[in-house]
């Protein structure tokens, strides 16, 4: 996913220059003004956290330690009072996050908060076993549960040192960020008094969607801007299919401008994972201006997609250019190396590349279920089955475990979320992942806000000029619900004598 991350990110541009480990303020990796906001942007520092390796077996690790990473800022703060406004870092590195979630550092500014980023345990520098992080069974400390505790003792001891043990906390994160703010709420409600979850899939990675949704909903993106753009891709992708059948594989190199010359099924099933994934992110990313996450990306990517597809006088040159849109932005590639550019793995919709990848990869294992599949019926991607015995197979062969469907539902209580409180699920309709998070609300403080122009998590981004009306009202909606629980929060406290 990468869901926040998201896990869901193919194309990464890392910011990972970092020469210090501790108290260094990052000026060089501040958003930069685009003329849309006045206001200066907060001087993060990165810290490191020195996080419990394993909280749940005593024997295994001891009291071992690893240092988690972590960005902050109390340049707004109220020191003492205000409340915390906590990131749960998802699939990626944490300044991916952190710099692409603007709407944060915005309403601490409003509401004079202390803002923390914290990455997640095995992504980004987070690397509890270092280079061997990703080896049998060093990696079996990558689970929910693990990363939920880390928060936990994380936000426990910083309250402590800071002096902050009546600040109210309020969590937030986008896509599997997301899913985490809700369990973080779910499992430690102690600690945390609510949650903003962002474009977050807490149903259907529980295994409670159907598994044609995703691409169809990715289909609909690009239907709804032109039906014959659809038309154009499923063509396009019938086309490369007949030249496979035929064994044309000059034919198919030339038209892609591949590295290499594909000779195999495996090597067109591997085209066709990178190519659909490439309408994937661009369906997921489909914001009203260019943007520098998960890679560079074009103000309304769908629509400069369509416009590409319907451009063409070859529909096989057309698609290439199309994917283009996303691997090859700044035009730099020759060619395309199919097995460099995208890696398949657990997740159908993309794990990315590098060691976060892995990290993906793994949960994608385990406890998040990501069974998605093309079918060329309700989709416009060619038949692509991912079923859960093809998970278990692969999982089995790569990582030596078997998923357990189910898990995460019982672990975080699936769609019986009637009991929970104080928990925002927003969701964009222009984002293929929304319809597998909750869409309405459950209570008067289990809130849905839907985006009718929102892509993968707009809400949380800075402002910008070019923001359709639906994101601006939902921010408002968002903040003036977090300023009541704070308050709320706060009325508690001074009961409680604090």
């Amino acid at each position: 996913m990468n869901m926040t991350n998201w896990g869901f990110i193919c194309v990464v541009v890392l910011l990972s220059l970092y020469s210090e480990t501790q108290g260094l303020t990052h000026s060089r990796f501040q958003v930069k003004n685009h003329g849309y906001s006045t206001d200066p942007k907060p001087q993060f520092k990165e810290k490191y956290f020195p996080q419990i390796m394993d909280h749940f077996n005593f024997n295994s690790m001891g009291n071992g330690t690893y240092e988690q990473r972590y960005l902050i800022t109390d340049e707004y703060w109220k020191r003492g009072s205000g409340p915390i406004f906590f990131y749960t870092g998802n699939e990626g590195d944490i300044w991916e996050f952190a710099l692409n979630s603007g709407f944060i550092t915005e309403l601490a500014a409003q509401q004079r908060a202390l803002v923390i980023f914290a990455e997640h345990r095995y992504y980004g520098k987070s690397l509890p076993f270092g280079q061997d992080s990703f080896n049998i069974p060093e990696v079996g400390l990558l689970t929910v549960e693990q990363a939920l505790a880390d928060y936990a003792i994380m936000i426990t001891e910083l309250k402590q040192q800071l002096g902050a043990s009546a600040c109210p906390v309020i969590v937030f994160g986008g896509s599997y960020g997301g899913m985490l703010s809700v369990y973080m709420r779910l499992r430690y409600p102690n600690i945390v008094a609510g949650a903003l979850a962002a474009s977050a899939p807490i149903l259907s990675t529980a295994g409670m969607g159907e598994s044609k949704q995703f691409f169809q909903d990715v289909t609909s993106d690009f239907e709804n801007y032109a039906p014959e753009c659809r038309d154009a891709v499923r063509g396009a992708f019938q086309r490369l299919q007949d030249l496979a059948q035929i064994e044309d594989y000059g034919r198919i190199q030339s038209a892609f401008s591949l590295c290499k010359t594909p000779s195999s099924y495996k090597d067109i099933h591997q085209l066709n994972g990178l190519l659909r994934n490439a309408f994937t992110l661009m369906a997921m990313l489909d914001y009203p201006y260019s943007t520098h996450f998960m890679g560079s990306m074009p103000a309304n990517p769908v629509k400069v997609a369509c416009d590409t597809m319907l451009g063409g006088a070859d529909l096989l040159h057309a698609l290439k250019d199309t994917a283009g849109i996303v691997y090859n932005s700044t035009g730099d590639l020759t060619c395309f190396d199919l097995y460099t550019l995208y890696v398949e793995c657990a997740d159908p919709t993309g794990c990315g590349l590098g060691f976060n990848s892995l990290a993906w990869d793994y949960q994608a294992c385990t406890e998040i279920e990501m069974c998605f599949e093309s079918n060329n019926v309700s989709d416009m991607f060619p038949l692509m089955p991912f079923t859960e015995k093809q998970r278990e197979q692969y999982c089995s062969k790569r990582w030596g475990v078997i998923p357990r469907p189910g898990w995460l539902k019982t672990q975080f209580w699936g769609d019986a979320l009637s009991t929970a409180s104080n928990i925002i699920f927003s969701n964009g309709d222009l984002d293929p992942w929304a319809n597998g998070g909750v869409r309405k609300s459950l209570s008067s403080s289990l809130i849905a806000i839907n985006i009718s122009e929102g892509a993968h998590h707009l809400d949380l981004r800075e402002a910008n000029d070019a923001d359709p009306a639906s994101v601006i009202k939902a921010r408002k909606m968002e903040s003036d619900t977090i300023a009541q629980w704070v308050k709320m929060e706060e009325r508690k406290c001074l009961q409680r004598g604090f």
